[in-house]
């Protein structure tokens, strides 16, 4: 058998049991690039390089895909349209479509946008940690199933003969999911639901130290007992962060968390007011100190933010804030831009022409800021407002602008927003999952 310009004139091609028949010299500037290959093959080695198999006897390729998205491909070699089979998946057709040679940008526009919109709600966001942590038993209870790549036989061997080292690894894995997976196992959904607790306790008695009435002289032992409830709270969160950091695999990258850096810094004023406190005195005249205690003292409300470490919807905002820092950073530009223009223009207006009597409002460029922010994002205090005609009349004008401005980023943001929410939302049904099978065992 020959292949190449000397073979059969006929070739016949078979999509998942369906053949179709074309002249060999048609091959050659085919559209489907894995088609026009077939041109070029010069021995049957190179041949089942294309294909899956080959006839001899009837001069038939076969290749092993879906048959009717074969057809619908066709379809746009003949006409020049390409659009989605009805009740197929649009990944999976997306996926027939780089089989044969064909790009996203071959669909049609309406399709292109269904591809997108499955493509993004479908992403699913997986981090170095993730693939370093997951689960064995995974989803099916093996290693290739999970996705993960299956040791080498030396591996296996040498697992096999320090069976101790192997169960260590194991505990630390087990720990270090029970700490930083809330819904991995039982224990860590306990250990969870304890540092809320704690966390909601600190804020109790935060908000409850700075009301009058427990400041007062005769309720000292309040004031005592609120002291030694912070004590407890910040031991709790301190013995948490000791540990994750004891059964943190890399612990410059534990560091670096953007999580453990808020749990960095809502212990830290704690101890910073402890020291300064018995160095200066509870009640020391130098006001600086006094001053710095304070404000330490209220940095505990950081301590809410440790919450995103239980809360999906929490880490999705950052997550978002994350990803979105340029439109953010876009946002603010719009907003300093009209803020630097219109503050400019009403100063003009209500006081620097002087029209009537000045309006003491905007006495000066910067305080005109204050009206133009208040006005753009439609909160409007009242305290200050322009008097003048001229001056109404741009603050609608800087109404309006401000709602068109504040609008444009918002869709990018909203769209980030729901992806991360996904993703973050398929790591926790993926962790719930591993928890299901240990109820089950």
């Amino acid at each position: 058998m020959t292949f190449g310009r000397g073979g059969p004139p006929v070739v016949v091609l078979n999509v998942g049991g369906t053949r179709y028949s074309f002249a060999r010299e048609v091959l050659k500037d085919f559209p489907l690039r894995r088609v026009s290959r077939l041109h070029g093959c010069l021995s049957e080695q190179d041949v089942l390089e294309v294909c899956d198999d080959y006839d001899r006897e009837r001069n038939e390729y076969f290749f092993d895909r879906h048959s009717e998205a074969f057809g619908f491909i066709l379809l746009y070699v003949r006409y020049g349209h390409l659009r989605f089979v009805p009740h197929m998946c649009e990944l999976s057709f997306y996926n027939e479509m780089i089989y044969w040679g064909l790009e996203g940008s071959h669909l049609d526009y309406c399709c292109q946008r269904r591809l997108d919109d499955r493509m993004s709600d479908t992403y699913t966001f997986y981090s170095a940690e993730d693939i370093r942590t997951e689960p064995s038993g995974g989803w099916s209870g093996s290693s290739k199933s999970s996705g993960q790549p299956e040791p080498p036989k030396g591996q296996e061997s040498s697992d096999a003969v320090a069976p101790s080292g192997a169960g260590e690894k194991k505990w630390l894995e087990r720990m270090r999911r029970t700490f930083e997976e809330p819904t991995s196992s039982v224990a860590a959904q306990i250990l969870a639901t304890v540092s809320i607790l704690f966390v909601i306790v600190s804020m109790v008695v935060l908000c409850a130290s700075t009301m009058p009435e427990w400041r007062k002289a005769e309720n000292r032992s309040l004031d005592e007992q609120s002291r030694i409830i912070e004590a407890i709270c910040i031991g709790w969160f301190t013995a948490e962060c000791i540990v994750r950091f004891i059964v943190s695999k890399d612990k410059c990258e534990f560091v670096k968390r953007p999580l453990n850096i808020i749990d960095l810094l809502a212990i830290t004023p704690y101890y910073i007011s402890v020291l300064m406190t018995i160095f200066t005195g509870e009640n020391s005249q130098l006001q600086r100190a006094g001053v710095a205690l304070r404000v330490l003292r209220m940095m505990r409300i950081f301590w809410v933010i440790k919450l995103a470490r239980h809360f999906i919807g929490l880490q999705t905002l950052g997550l978002t804030l994350k990803r979105c820092y340029r439109e953010m950073v876009m946002l603010l530009v719009f907003v300093c831009v009209a803020m630097a223009i219109f503050s400019a223009l009403a100063q003009l207006l209500e006081h620097g022409l002087k029209i009537g009597k000045p309006n003491e409002g905007y006495a000066s460029i910067p305080a005109a800021c204050w009206w133009v922010i208040i006005s753009m994002t439609t909160v409007g205090y009242g305290d200050v407002c322009p008097i003048t005609v001229p001056g109404r009349i741009l603050g609608g004008i800087c109404v309006v602008s401000g709602i068109v401005l504040l609008a444009l980023p918002i869709t990018f943001i909203y769209h980030s927003f729901v992806q991360c929410y996904h993703e973050l939302k398929f790591r926790s049904a993926r962790y719930s999952r591993s928890l299901s099978a240990e109820f089950l065992n």
